[in-house]
């Protein structure tokens, strides 16, 4: 392909307030932070920045309030190189915003507020057709606007990702089978399959109820994708790495994957490349502003599966 590939991403639009801790709090109290940042983030936009860094032309549609919090999340994606021309400004609205806490081994929590009036269901998608993108990728914090970018995505022929995550089962039901990809985090699959199970018998379980590409991730234990054509599943195995904050790691993975599958990668390098995305990510502080360039990301590939 002679020109960047061209991505849709569709969902969460937040202003993250990220702290970092030595441990995580497990009783009321005040504690101290030794590092701290506040950035544009959310899913989508950061999948969306970290598939821009990999060399995507990519345009984020979210929805926003009309004050100045909004503003400011503009400005800052904007700033990362990303099309904000189909943000959604709703007047009246709050815009999202997070508050998250990462411990020195890089685990988190995170508390989102979404004010339910921005995250009102739009009427269409902003652009009729979208047979111009390779690949349109939506998270499940939107899911009125996801189900539509999905439906249209899946009519206009080109791959319609599903970021699978913590939701509402009735949302992840909606969403599945709009999807012609899933990549499914573990607490996702086991929301959907109603079972404790291991990944690779949740991913098992979750392609049995669909037709679409399966997959589900594991974090520093790997991934697992279900192979039709061989009717099993197969394990990719994270880069070893230490892990220094894993906040977005899932983000930047789904926007590395959509920009593979836009690039017509086979699936099993899809799923290497993004896992080295992802796994670099996790080496460095600050969410999604920790997300690979391309060559970065390529290097990582080769190091963890040399030829």
């Amino acid at each position: 392909m002679n020109r960047p590939v061209k991505l849709l991403s569709v969902g969460a639009l937040t202003l993250d307030t990220i702290l970092r801790v030595e441990t995580l709090p497990t009783h009321q109290g005040k504690f101290i932070a030794s590092d701290g940042i506040q950035i544009a983030s959310g899913m989508a936009t950061s999948a969306a920045c970290a598939a821009r860094r990999l060399g995507a032309e990519v345009f984020l549609w979210a929805s926003a309030g009309g004050d100045a919090v909004g503003d400011q999340l503009l400005a800052g994606i904007e700033a990362e190189g990303v099309d904000c021309g189909f943000v959604r400004r709703v007047e009246g609205a709050r815009s999202a915003l997070a508050a998250i806490l990462v411990d020195a081994h890089g685990e988190r929590i995170i508390v989102p507020f979404y004010d339910p009036k921005a995250q009102a269901d739009p009427d269409a998608v902003p652009v009729a057709d979208l047979s111009g993108f390779d690949a349109v990728l939506v998270d499940v914090r939107w899911p009125g606007a996801a189900a539509l970018a999905l439906t249209a995505a899946r009519d206009a022929g080109c791959p319609a990702i599903l970021d699978a995550d913590t939701a509402p089962l009735e949302v992840l039901e909606r969403l599945l089978p709009l999807a012609s990809h899933i990549v499914a985090s573990e607490t996702a699959a086991r929301i959907i399959c109603d079972h404790a199970l291991d990944p690779e018998t949740a991913c098992a379980d979750l392609a049995s109820r669909t037709d679409a590409f399966v997959a589900v991730t594991g974090g520093a234990a790997g991934s697992w994708w279900h192979d039709r054509s061989a009717g099993c599943v197969r394990h990719i195995a994270a880069p070893k790495i230490k892990a220094v904050d894993t906040l977005a790691a899932g983000d930047v993975f789904h926007g590395a994957f959509a920009v593979a599958l836009a690039e017509t990668m086979p699936i099993e390098q899809a799923l290497r490349f993004a896992s080295a995305a992802a796994a670099l990510k996790c080496q460095r502080f600050g969410g999604r502003l920790g997300a690979p360039n391309r060559d970065e990301a390529m290097a990582m590939v080769a190091a963890a599966w040399p030829v």
